[in-house]
């Protein structure tokens, strides 16, 4: 019976604890979107997506541009 002294003050505690942070979680906007983060990890990558990464011109290596051949 003497652990129900123990028991019910660490239960309140811990209850008001997630209330808090219930409230701070509202206030903080964490659950405005519901819907996108379903769908994000189907969404392409936008790096994949783009060109690739351009290479130097060849009039820019003096290659192109020798007079000499």
């Amino acid at each position: 019976m003497n652990i129900l002294l123990v028991l019910i003050p660490v239960t309140l505690v811990i209850v008001v604890i997630a209330v808090g942070l219930f409230f701070w979680a509202v206030n903080h906007q964490q659950f405005d979107d519901l819907d996108s983060p379903e769908v994000l990890p189907l969404l392409d990558d936008p790096t994949t997506d783009s060109a690739p990464v351009a290479a130097t011109p060849p009039a820019a290596t003096g290659a192109a541009s020798d007079p000499q051949d």
